[in-house]
């Protein structure tokens, strides 16, 4: 990333332009810029007319408003600097593949992303979770991002908040009151449309994902993957992509979603299978612990409410259809563990080999026409 570091005025700006247009770079750190004329300011006109899109980060509150006063934030993407906290001694609520969340203090809580997670990706994030919210989906708003060591994180408030994991584990008794509201929610996610252009399609995702597996995979291999993926019917209701009591939480009796980096628009199907593999398929068989810290529960409890999940939402109560069910949906599980390989998730990288060899070549292409049947009618 390109620095800019102390007084830009018409004393410097002569070599800060030529330094700068030589570079060209898109995104500019300015934590270290004490101040910018209007010297300075035409230096980075001339830039944002060879360069598409400029971004600035860390500018001081006082350099910022330099920038909007004179109305360069209507014309380059200017970020203020990012205040700094530490979570250190803070109550870990739950933590996922996408990053952890803090309780900060009675008011307030923090998501800290992962550090492959860059701004950019956290913005798209925020930016799709307040078009859903827009759209009546019940969803926390962002406060302000921070800076938490080499990650980055977005601050909410929430107000004696828990997941909805944790308060599944720790009241057993409103455990069908709770994921009654669990199915409720995911089938209002399920059943509202966003515009087009509003968020990105499922299929966009699915074929960015499959194009990051080359490394592992022969052109064919990746053509069949492309070729499930187009035919997932195009419909614009709302996909989570993770959707686990541990991306929730009860606030003020109301269930709200806190984690929402894959959200895209896709049919449901898409989302019961992720369901399908966090909540049943993956505590079956997980080491211990593991699937506690990323949903607030145990495994045999994840499996006991996975069951209910389904037959709740699909109306299948027979144990032995519900069971059929869920062989179709292992088959779908087997695509959507690649998938999470090409999404840049670490532990399923360091099996990549092996996932390449049992789902992909063990599974999904041989059921190739089943998988792109289901994707249709389940």
């Amino acid at each position: 990333m390109y620095q800019i570091k102390g007084k830009i005025d018409s004393t410097n700006a002569p070599q800060f332009e030529e330094e700068i247009l030589a570079a060209k770079p898109t995104e500019i750190d300015a934590s270290g810029l004490q101040y910018i004329s209007s010297a300075g300011l035409r230096v980075l006109m001339k830039l944002r007319k060879q360069v598409d899109d400029v971004t600035i980060f860390n500018v001081s509150p006082e350099v910022y408003e330099i920038f909007d006063v004179t109305g360069f934030t209507t014309i380059l993407n200017v970020k203020k600097a990012l205040r700094e906290i530490s979570v250190d001694g803070c109550e870990l609520i739950g933590e996922g593949g996408n990053g952890a969340v803090y309780r900060l203090d009675n008011e307030t809580i923090v998501k800290v992303y992962k550090s492959k997670i860059g701004i950019e990706g956290i913005d798209r994030e925020r930016e799709y979770a307040r078009s859903a919210f827009m759209s009546g989906i019940p969803s926390v708003i962002a406060y302000d991002m921070v800076k938490v060591g080499d990650s980055y994180g977005v601050v909410f408030e929430l107000l004696n908040s828990d997941t909805l994991g944790h308060a599944m584990k720790n009241n057993p008794e409103k455990l069908v009151e709770y994921t009654d509201q669990y199915v409720d929610l995911a089938k209002t996610l399920h059943s509202t449309e966003m515009p087009d252009g509003s968020i990105e399609r499922v299929q966009d995702v699915y074929h960015r994902h499959i194009d990051n597996l080359t490394q592992w995979c022969s052109d064919e291999e990746i053509a069949i993957m492309h070729s499930i993926t187009d035919e997932i019917p195009k419909v614009n209701t709302v996909v989570h992509g993770d959707f686990h009591p541990g991306n929730i939480m009860i606030h003020n009796d109301e269930l709200v979603l806190i984690d929402m980096p894959g959200i895209s628009m896709g049919p449901p199907i898409c989302d019961l299978v992720a369901t399908f593999r966090d909540m049943v398929s993956a505590p079956a068989g997980a080491e211990k612990g593991s699937i506690e810290r990323s949903t607030g529960m145990p495994a045999d409890l994840c499996i006991k409410v996975g069951n209910m999940f389904f037959m709740k939402y699909t109306g299948i109560t027979d144990s032995e259809q519900l069971k059929e069910y869920f062989q179709k949906l292992g088959l779908l599980i087997a695509f959507n563990v690649i998938l999470t390989v090409g999404g840049g998730s670490p532990k399923a990288r360091e099996l990549a080999p092996i996932l390449m060899d049992k789902l992909l070549r063990g599974v999904v292409i041989p059921n190739e026409q089943t998988i792109k049947y289901l994707f249709k009618t389940l």
